[in-house]
C-alpha cells in the first residue's frame, strides 16, 4: 500500500501537466492534475511514516491527511475514495480480491454521496466501473483470495476504467465539443494503475494513456481557450453538529455549485468536515460558514483558466 501511493504520487507528477490542459469541467481552470498530485504527495507521505501491518489503519492514516490537504474537486473526492476505501480493509494485513471488491464499493458509493450534485462522466463514473469490475471478478463472486485471483481482478478493473475514461467524452458536452476526456478520469486511472503495479510487483503501463483524446503530448492547452472562469474555489475544514452540516450544505447550494461536504472523523456529539464550493461571492460563503463553525485550513482560489492564485485566510481574523 505505501508502494502504491508512492508510485501513484510519481505517476501524477509525471502527467500533473497534461492533465492541467485538458481540465475543462467542471470549471476550464487548469489544475486538476497539480491538484491531484499534490494531495497524493500528503497521502504518501503520511502513509510511508505510519508503522502497521494494518492495510486499513495505513490507509486510514493516509485519506485523512490526504483530506486535510485536499485541493480542488479532483483532490477531495480522491481523499473520500482513500478513507472510504480503508474502512473494509481495517484489520487485514493482506489485499484479497473480495476484499479489493468490498472496499472499491464503499468508495464509490461514498464518493457520489458527498457531491450535492453529482455529474457522470467524471472521476466518479471510472471508480464506479472499476468497483463494478472487481464485484463481478470471479475471484471476488466465489470468495478466491489467491494471489491469482487478485492479479486478474485488477487486470479486470484496469479494463473497466480505461473504458470509462474513454466513455467521459460522450457524456458531457463541454468535453464532447473539445474532443477530449475528462481530467479527473485520467487522474484516477493512473492511481488505479498503481496500485495493479504495487499488488501484483510489476511495472506501469507506460502506453496506457495512448489514444486518448486530448492526451498527447503535442496538443496545445485545450482549457487556454476558454472563457474566464469567474468565482472562487473556497475550502475549508470545520467541526459541525449533523444539523449544522446539514444546514451548511443546503446553503451551499444555494451560495455556488461543486459543493463536497465529507466527514473527515468525529469530533464530540459532531464531525470534523472537509468543505469545498464554486461561487461567486466568497465573502458569503465565508460568512456561512464562520456562523455555523470555525473554519481552518481555509483557502480561496480564483476559479481563472489563465492562472490561479490561492490565498490562506487567517483564522483569527475576518475577510
Amino acid at each position: 500500500m505505501k508502494r502504491w501511493l508512492s508510485n501513484a504520487e510519481v505517476s501524477l507528477g509525471n502527467h500533473s501537466d497534461r492533465l492541467n490542459a485538458i481540465n475543462i469541467f467542471p470549471v476550464a481552470d487548469g489544475d486538476t492534475g497539480t491538484n491531484l498530485y499534490l494531495t497524493l504527495r500528503a497521502a504518501s507521505k503520511a502513509a510511508a511514516a505510519k508503522d502497521t501491518a494494518d492495510i486499513g489503519a495505513l490507509l486510514e492514516t493516509a485519506g485523512r491527511a490526504a483530506m486535510e490537504s485536499a485541493r480542488g474537486n479532483s483532490g477531495t473526492l480522491f481523499s473520500v475514495f482513500l478513507t472510504s476505501m480503508a474502512e473494509p480493509l481495517a484489520g487485514a494485513t493482506r489485499l484479497s480480491a473480495p476484499l479489493l471488491a468490498t472496499a472499491l464499493q464503499r468508495a464509490q458509493l461514498r464518493s457520489w454521496s458527498v457531491l450535492s450534485d453529482p455529474v457522470p462522466g467524471t472521476m466518479l463514473s471510472v471508480l464506479e466501473a472499476a468497483a463494478h469490475a472487481a464485484s463481478d471478478s470471479e475471484a471476488a463472486v466465489t470468495g478466491d483470495d489467491s494471489n491469482a485471483g487478485l492479479a486478474l481482478t485488477l487486470h479486470a478493473i484496469m479494463d473497466a476504467a480505461l473504458a470509462a475514461v474513454i466513455h467521459t467524452e460522450s457524456q458531457l458536452d463541454a468535453l464532447t465539443r473539445a474532443r477530449v476526456v475528462d481530467a479527473g478520469g485520467v487522474g484516477f486511472l493512473l492511481v488505479l494503475d498503481a496500485l495493479r503495479a504495487a499488488a501484483l510487483g510489476e511495472e506501469l503501463q507506460e502506453e496506457l494513456l495512448d489514444g486518448l483524446h486530448g492526451y498527447d503530448v503535442q496538443d496545445p492547452h485545450i482549457h487556454a481557450h476558454m472563457p474566464r472562469m469567474e468565482g472562487v474555489e473556497v475550502m475549508c475544514t470545520i467541526t459541525l453538529s449533523p444539523l449544522d452540516a446539514a444546514t451548511l450544505r443546503l446553503q451551499l447550494d444555494e451560495l455556488g455549485d461543486s459543493v463536497i461536504m465529507s466527514a473527515v472523523s468525529p469530533v464530540g456529539d459532531g464531525y470534523r468536515w472537509r468543505i469545498h464550493v464554486h461561487t461567486p461571492d466568497a465573502g458569503a460563503a465565508i460568512d456561512l460558514l464562520r456562523s455555523l463553525g470555525d473554519p481552518v485550513n481555509l483557502t480561496i482560489t480564483e476559479l481563472s483558466a489563465d492562472g490561479h492564485e490561492t490565498n490562506e485566510i487567517p483564522e483569527a481574523h475576518g475577510l
